[in-house]
Parts: structure tokens; C-alpha cells; sequence
């Protein structure tokens, strides 16, 4: 009999008379036809044998097992090996070529080879770029660190020059100046970490000096045209403002030909000082008036209010709050000591005996006080005062004389 398979053969009563072999079906092998042929695999449920179907590009055989995965080359997957493996791109007909990614990714595109979720702050095709904010090292190579560049005094972008190992920063903002742009530029000075523009009223001039003003403290150096002061906003002594506001003009003293006033302006005054000068002669010089008539204006009271210091004012404070304290401290004794003397008077023995040997001796306070009245002291009717201030104490039995 030849005992061919039913679903393997191409009739289960056919087979070779002196090989037995039954006829096969496609995918089917074996004498019988009962296995797989190469290249099909045995499906699970129906036992019919199925074409294993792997790539032939990405597949190292035609073979595949009894669930039907292929064996695939280096870089492909998949079931039928017809799909790179992460890492590994353009899938053509001999294998996947790996991704180009300068070891910053492990995955990119399976078609375009893009490299997909950049590590270490790189960005780019193929993650050879640094993010914005960052620069590339030499060591280690192709590190990206951060630019040394704050976002408030440059755009934040820096990049190594030819043959220089340091940063620098791509461009400073407006008044910021130096490699790393931490430096505040001429005409700028540092306020809380933040570079602002000198304030110098238009009284300086930066062609004469290497800086406005002070970078540390904003101060303005060389003040011109007689002008004074932090910001340059004041007179020098002898000048005042004209009558614009504008510039600072050298004090005259004028006298008039008829009213004979004699006038000085301050800066920021409102009014002027007049003195009468009708008492005195035409033939005056202005030194003469003003030696007679002295000049008094805001720029005087401002330098004489100057002139005490701040350490003068706190020694006159400090000296009349310890006179205060000392007047203070001596009335209190003087109240102290009058009471404590009113009090030793009050509580001072009103009585003295002095026993003897035939008599008592009474000795009274009021003794020593001149006028005292020391009649009814003792309430006793057989108690009599002498003239000399003694009292006689009588009794039924003795009479003691004090």
C-alpha cells in the first residue's frame, strides 16, 4: 500500500512502485507527503503546511519555523525579515545600513535614516548639531555643554573660534560688552547685576574720557561746562544756571543806573534776592558791595548746612542728651535725700529714760526743737513740766523728777 498522505499528496493511492514515494503536493515533502517541504512551515491549526514568505534580502535562509519567523541578517526584523531593527535604516536588497546618529541615538528612521530623540543636548539629521544655548566641545568630543551667555545680555548662542579653546558668546545686547558679555560697555555702569545707561545730563564727553561714568557705581567723570555734582546736574561754586535752565553761567554782581539793585540768581530758584542800594554811592565797585552786603543764596545755605557734618551733629545730639540725663539723674537724688531726711525725723524715738539710782531722766525730740510745746505729752494729772523742760512724774508712793 502506499499509505500516502491525504493532505500532502496528489493522490493518497499513486505512489511509486519501487520507491514508494507518494506524489506531493506543493510545500509538502516526505515519502508520504506527511511533512513540510523547505521554505513552508506547518500552520497550527489546520496542520496544512503555509510558505514561510521571508525576505530574501533580509533573510538569511528560505527557512523559517514551525511559527513561521524567519531567520533574519544583522539589522532586520520582523516575522518575515522585511523591517530594519532600531538603529538601522533603508532597507534594501542586501541588508539595513546602521544609523548615523554620533552615538547621541539609538533609533532613527527606517526610511530616511533621521535619528529620532537626540541625547546629551545635540539636535540635527543625524544629531552632529548642539541645541541653542549649547556649544561643542573638543573633550569630550562632540559634548555639548551650555554657553557661558545669560539670555538677559546676549541672545544666549555661543561658539569656539578657530584656535581657541573658550567660548564666546555670538552677540552681546546693547550695552553689554566683553567675551561672555558680562561686562557693562562705555557709557554703562552696573546697577544690581543689570547694565544702565550713565545718566550725565549731556555734561560729558565720551571722546575725552575712556568712560562716562564709574562702571561701578554710575558716578560721571569729567563733568563739562562748569557742572558738578553725581550726575552732573549741578553748578560748579560761582556758576549759576541762566535763565533757560540750560547752561551754568559765572555770577555777576549788576548794578542798575536808576533802581540800584543789586540781584543773584541760584540754581533752580525761583525769585532773585534784591538789596536796596539806595544809601550807597554809584562809584561802588560790586566787590565792595558784596563785601558790605553779603551774598546769600541757595548755593551758600546749601555749603553752609554742608559744612556740619553729620559727625558734629551727632556729638551736639549726644552732648545734650547727657546733660538732660545728668539734670535728670540730680533732681532725683536731691527728691531722694529730701525724703529719706523727712523720714528719719518721723521715725526718730520720741522718748529717752535713763534710769538712775534715785530718779528717771526723760529726754523728748522736741527737746531740740526750738518752741516746742511739750505740755499735755503726757496725759497723767500728777505730771507737771518744769521751766527747764523736765517733767516730775508723781506717783502715790515716789515722786521721780526727769
Amino acid at each position: 500500500l502506499c499509505n500516502c498522505s491525504a493532505v500532502g499528496s496528489a493522490s493518497a493511492a499513486k505512489c511509486n512502485g519501487t520507491t514508494g514515494q507518494c506524489p506531493c503536493l506543493e510545500g509538502y515533502a516526505g515519502p508520504r507527503c506527511e511533512s513540510c517541504a523547505e521554505g513552508f512551515y506547518p500552520e497550527r491549526r489546520s496542520q496544512r503546511c503555509r510558505p514561510c514568505g521571508c525576505s530574501p534580502a533580509g533573510s538569511s535562509s528560505a527557512r523559517c519555523d514551525d511559527s513561521g519567523k524567519c531567520q533574519c541578517k544583522v539589522g532586520v526584523t520582523d516575522l518575515k525579515c522585511d523591517r530594519c531593527s532600531d538603529g538601522y535604516y533603508r532597507f534594501n536588497e542586501t541588508t539595513c545600513e546602521p544609523c548615523q546618529c554620533n552615538n547621541h541615538s539609538k533609533t532613527c528612521d527606517s526610511l530616511t535614516g533621521t535619528c529620532l530623540l537626540c541625547q546629551e543636548n545635540t539636535e540635527g539629521n543625524h544629531c552632529e548639531l548642539c541645541k541653542e544655548g549649547f556649544y561643542r566641545s573638543t573633550y569630550p568630543a562632540h559634548a555639548c555643554h551650555r554657553c557661558p551667555c545669560s539670555t538677559v545680555a546676549s541672545t544666549g548662542t555661543c561658539r569656539i573660534q578657530p584656535g581657541e579653546t573658550a567660548p564666546r558668546c555670538d552677540k552681546c545686547k546693547t550695552g553689554y560688552t566683553g567675551p561672555n558679555c558680562n561686562q557693562c560697555d562705555n557709557g554703562y555702569y552696573n546697577s544690581d547685576s543689570i547694565c544702565v545707561r550713565c545718566k550725565c545730563n549731556g555734561n560729558v564727553d565720551p571722546a575725552r574720557s575712556p568712560s562716562v561714568c564709574k562702571p561701578d557705581s554710575g558716578e560721571c567723570i569729567g563733568c563739562l561746562y562748569h557742572t558738578a555734582g553725581f550726575h552732573c546736574e549741578e553748578c560748579e561754586d560761582g556758576y549759576v544756571r541762566d535763565p533757560e535752565g540750560t547752561n551754568c553761567t559765572k555770577k555777576e554782581a549788576t548794578l542798575g543806573p536808576e533802581t540800584r539793585e543789586f540781584t543773584t540768581s541760584a540754581p533752580n530758584a525761583s525769585k532773585a534776592t534784591s538789596f536796596s542800594t539806595a544809601v550807597i554811592n554809584s562809584t561802588l565797585s560790586p566787590t565792595t558791595i558784596q563785601t558790605i552786603f553779603p551774598i546769600s543764596s541757595s548755593d551758600n545755605s546749601t555749603s553752609a548746612f554742608a559744612d556740619v557734618s553729620w559727625t558734629q551733629f551727632n556729638i551736639i545730639i549726644l552732648t545734650v542728651i547727657i546733660i538732660v540725663v545728668v539734670l535728670l539723674m540730680g533732681f532725683v537724688g536731691a527728691v531722694y535725700m529730701y525724703r529719706e531726711y523727712q523720714n528719719r525725723k518721723l521715725n526718730a524715738p520720741f522718748w529717752t529714760i535713763e534710769l538712775k539710782e534715785d530718779n528717771i531722766s526723760f529726754s523728748s525730740y522736741h527737746d531740740s526743737i526750738p518752741n516746742a510745746d511739750v505740755s499735755g505729752l503726757l496725759e497723767d494729772d500728777g505730771n507737771e513740766v518744769t521751766p527747764n523742760g523736765q517733767l516730775t512724774l508723781t506717783t502715790p508712793m515716789h515722786n521721780y523728777k526727769a
